[in-house]
């Protein structure tokens, strides 16, 4: 059986693109091999690194408990394994403005296109060329186009365990992403934001998704290792 898997993670590293609501990212070294040990006549050398971060940094996930207030809301340790390995499609809206929204004939259009379905439990991927036109660039935390209240409705009607976007924020900056956040809290799906490489999903079919996300104990979110396998 030949698998090919597709990266859908981006690079985390000093300082990467995060919200300003959200924490920096800290990496340094914290050992070098220029500091050996020696114990009963062998030497001995390792390295390793110091990270801080926030759970919302890079390709990551959202719980439950983010956007719901509610206590019994599931935190990123509590949610099913099975919400992060899913049937999978991906829609092609590249052809969409900057700062522009989504909106449900969009999503019709896009599945036509591609003679696509959205099935129920499926992660259905949004590509809107935003990490290709805006990545490195400060656009990038502002600029993106998003989903609103009725297009995020739309998805959780079919049944759907999340979308996933390049962007840092589900919706356009403002009320629509606020709306998204709360269509996912009275829908109960989720969505995953900072994906990458998604370009070459197009075109391609259904594959299987899988994005695991860290066993943070009480955690609003969590970064993953998001990839498509076909």
């Amino acid at each position: 059986m030949n698998i090919k898997i597709i990266d859908l993670s981006v690079e985390i590293y000093q300082k990467c693109p995060t919200l300003p609501n959200h924490p920096p990212m800290v990496l340094s070294e914290y050992q070098t091999h220029q500091t050996i040990r020696e114990a009963e006549g062998v030497k001995f050398s390792c390295a390793s690194m110091y990270m801080s971060m926030g759970e919302h940094t890079g390709t990551h996930v959202d719980a439950f408990s983010h956007f719901d207030p509610d206590p019994n809301a599931k935190s990123i340790d509590q949610m099913p394994l099975e919400n992060f390995y899913t049937d999978g499609i991906c829609l092609d809206l590249s052809h969409k403005p900057l700062k522009s929204n989504i909106t449900i004939e969009d999503l019709e259009k896009a599945l036509d296109k591609d003679k696509l379905n959205i099935n129920p439990k499926d992660t259905v991927l949004l590509y809107m060329a935003h990490f290709d036109r805006t990545y490195g660039t400060n656009k990038f935390l502002t600029d993106f186009p998003g989903l609103t209240r009725s297009s995020a409705e739309w998805l959780g009607k079919k049944g759907i365990t999340s979308f996933g976007v390049e962007a840092v924020s589900p919706g356009t900056p403002g009320k629509n992403n606020f709306d998204v956040h709360n269509v996912c809290k009275e829908m109960g799906f989720t969505h995953i934001e900072g994906l990458t490489n998604l370009d070459k999903l197009i075109g391609k079919g259904r594959f299987k998704f899988i994005g695991l996300p860290l066993k943070i104990r009480g955690g609003t979110g969590s970064p993953i290792r998001a990839i498509a396998v076909f």
